[in-house]
């Protein structure tokens, strides 16, 4: 690891001073992501900067019924809040799946939307990675990629985003909330990722040296939601796939549905054309299958990964089927 120095922000200004400071900085939530990849030398700060004093570690309900989350907030702390598992559980759920709990002790939801790919070759620094190493190439195109993207990818990355809270907040319309030298700014979590194209080392539309200082949910859609992860084993693992869904149904038929999937693309994944399909149909297998189906038309698998598309589609009848018979009792 790369010797650095290490400084402790007390306040958001100051922050984002130490981080202007030095072009090589980064700043230090839980540590749970950027650690490691400094262990293994993709990450390599000059500088340290300690987020974990700022005051923004509340979870507080907002004026209209929504929620405002600040960035330090740990996924332990979100996940357990009566609010949040009562009116958002979706959200819960997904914290839940994430990671082991002594990880949830010490992540941040900052952190949590920030992490990079898992994707082996671009955590390995000997291997070439356009994420990593812009115009090196993706091996992982005809290497392995039985974990990677059938939804959105480019021949320049086919990797996927890991976070399993980031699909909750994508279906709930969360909001980021962030600070720059120049001021304040917010985005919707579904525009907050960029597109693969042909500059994955690009992953977000964060201003440079910009702090996220909070995220905001609107009123919860629904009462019912639902996160669901397929992993490879029982304990804790990185989603082979997953679906946050919330369903609302009024007389047989959906009024409205939120639907994001997860590990199958290289952001969590906004199912907007299954949303269409859903909205105003009888709630019932036959409208959620054509809706699984008009979202995943896009698919365009690799050799070995393949089996993502059945899987997503079982996956998101089975979720929404759940709700829907949730709400006729």
């Amino acid at each position: 690891m790369k010797q650095f120095d290490y400084r402790r922000a007390h306040d958001v200004d100051g922050a984002l001073a130490l981080l202007a400071a030095d072009p090589d900085a980064r700043f230090l939530g839980g540590g749970t992501n950027l650690v490691d990849l400094m262990k293994t030398g993709v990450e390599r700060p000059a500088r340290l900067v300690d987020l974990r004093e700022l005051p923004l570690d509340r979870v507080e309900r907002t004026p209209d019924g929504g929620l405002r989350v600040g960035a330090t907030v740990t996924n332990s702390d979100l996940a357990a809040h009566p609010y949040v598992r009562r009116h958002y559980p979706a959200l819960t759920q997904a914290v839940l799946a994430g990671a082991s709990g002594q990880l949830r002790n010490m992540a941040t939801v900052g952190g949590n939307l920030l992490q990079r790919t898992r994707c082996g070759y671009f955590t390995d620094v000997s291997r070439p990675c356009n994420k990593r190493a812009p115009g090196s190439g993706c091996p992982a195109v005809s290497g392995e990629h039985h974990n990677h993207a059938v939804l959105g990818a480019s021949d320049h990355c086919v990797a996927v985003h890991p976070s399993d809270m980031g699909v909750a907040l994508t279906a709930f319309d969360a909001v980021v909330s962030y600070e720059t030298p120049d001021g304040p700014g917010r985005t919707p979590v579904t525009d907050f990722y960029l597109p693969v194209g042909d500059t994955p080392h690009r992953e977000t539309t964060l201003p440079p040296g910009a702090l996220i200082t909070h995220i905001t949910l609107p009123p919860a859609p629904a009462a019912r939601s639902r996160y669901r992860k397929v992993r490879e084993r029982a304990s804790y693992a990185f989603a082979i796939g997953s679906v946050a869904a919330a369903l609302t149904v009024e007389d047989g038929r959906v009024r409205e549905a939120r639907l994001s999937l997860g590990a199958v693309a290289s952001r969590p994944w906004r199912a907007r054309a299954a949303e269409a399909v859903l909205t105003g149909a009888p709630a019932d297998g036959t409208t959620f299958a054509a809706a699984a189906d008009a979202e995943l038309a896009a698919a365009r698998p690799l050799p070995r990964n393949g089996y993502k598309v059945p899987l997503m589609r079982n996956l998101v009848v089975s979720v929404l089927t759940e709700l829907a018979e949730g709400d006729a009792r």
